[in-house]
């Protein structure tokens, strides 16, 4: 008897999605894995070290259970997206893009309300929320890559349909309203373009245009109250002097994390021995303003040793890419590297005071269930397509 089902060659349902069996593991990348996990690990020695001065100070603000159980669940997905193939990847782009508008479509009714902000849609986890624009950003990153895996940008037609996908979710995800995370799809964006094929001088010339119409917005009033104050403090604190005036009052945060960063000089105060966890008066010091905490306990040498961490796992994405020729996987490892720029920039930018304040996580660092998990998955994707790299015939896979 001669049944499809008896097909040697047919492959499970699960089988479509994930190489379970012939993923060349000895061309995994695992010095990237090993810098990601050394990241990881890192953090939770800092978050564990907030804890215990939470403990030895009575509070309750960090607990780095919690924090310990987050990286168990969504380790795994790590693993999980290392196996996912490249072809069935592509072909099911939009529905996964799809899912994300979903979630962020969903939040406005079903989404919990913290700091005046509705954000976070909460599940049947203990101590896990979900945070739609984190998996936004992924599913943008597929959709952008799906597009231009047949477009190179010469023309400007060719630029409105990848611009709408990405103008969808940033609008969605600033009504929340969440500004700073919806500018960080513009450096990745932008990114993925350049990588396409993209004019530099259009690129640069969109950037311009776009730093006109924010400072006209903020000239005009245009934006939120409290984006204008933070845009307006953060002026301000250019000058020392008006940051001293103004650290009772709107530039607190800017001002106690200003403090933590120059408290550390070349070789820090020692593990949960810094100004930001011996007070606890800088907010959100587990997360958002994680690096500073990290730059007063560990110094400038310490520091200067965890960015470099950073920057050579950056650089180790975006090397992994440009060795890829199949465009729709080279497309999505630099998409996911220009990712974790884009984060870690932005991040360092504001706890140094370079930046407006603006809520955002130190990828695999801060504590936070949704960023571990987008994290993980990205990194597993890259590891995994630059791995599996399937044949293709695309004009790509044919270049010197």
């Amino acid at each position: 008897m001669k049944g499809a089902a008896w097909h040697p060659q047919r492959r499970s349902a699960l089988g479509r999605v994930l190489n379970l069996r012939s993923l060349a593991w000895l061309r995994v990348e695992w010095h990237v894995l090993a810098m990601a996990l050394s990241l990881l690990a890192i953090g939770l020695v800092f978050v564990r070290h907030m804890d215990l001065a939470d403990v030895n100070f009575n509070r309750d603000e960090v607990h780095f259970a919690s924090h310990l159980r987050k990286v168990g669940l969504t380790l795994p997905f790590l693993f999980l997206a290392l196996l996912v193939r490249p072809r069935w990847l592509r072909r099911n782009t939009w529905v996964l893009y799809g899912i994300a508008i979903a979630l962020l479509l969903l939040v406005p009714v079903i989404g919990e309300e913290r700091n005046h902000a509705r954000r976070w849609i909460r599940l049947p986890l203990p101590g896990f929320d979900l945070q739609p624009s984190e998996l936004a950003k992924l599913g943008l990153i597929l959709a952008l890559a799906r597009v231009l895996y047949t477009s190179r940008m010469k023309t400007l037609g060719e630029w409105v349909r990848p611009g709408l996908l990405a103008l969808l979710p940033m609008a969605l995800v600033a009504l929340q309203p969440d500004l700073g995370t919806a500018l960080t799809i513009v450096p990745v964006t932008l990114g993925m373009f350049y990588l396409a094929g993209a004019s530099a001088r259009r690129l640069v010339a969109i950037v311009l245009l776009a730093g006109l119409v924010g400072l006209g917005a903020w000239k005009l009033e245009l934006v939120r109250g409290y984006q204008l104050q933070r845009v307006k403090t953060w002026v301000a604190a250019m000058d020392n002097d008006a940051l001293i005036e103004g650290r009772n009052g709107p530039a607190f945060h800017t001002y106690m994390g200003r403090v933590s960063v120059g408290n550390g000089g070349w070789f820090g105060t020692g593990l949960g021995q810094g100004v930001a966890n011996e007070a606890g008066h800088l907010p959100e010091r587990d997360s958002d303003s994680i690096f500073a905490v990290v730059a007063e306990e560990a110094g400038f040498v310490g520091t200067g040793a965890i960015v470099l961490l950073y920057t050579s796992l950056i650089a180790a994405l975006m090397i992994s890419a440009s060795a890829i020729r199949e465009r729709f996987t080279r497309l999505v490892v630099g998409g996911i590297a220009l990712y974790f720029g884009a984060h870690f920039f932005i991040n360092v930018g504001v706890n140094l005071g370079l930046l407006p304040m603006t809520g955002l996580t130190l990828p695999l660092f801060s504590t936070g269930g949704s960023s571990l998990l987008v994290s993980f998955l990205a990194l597993g994707l890259a590891l995994g397509l630059a791995a599996q790299q399937e044949p293709t015939l695309d004009q790509d896979a044919f270049r010197d």
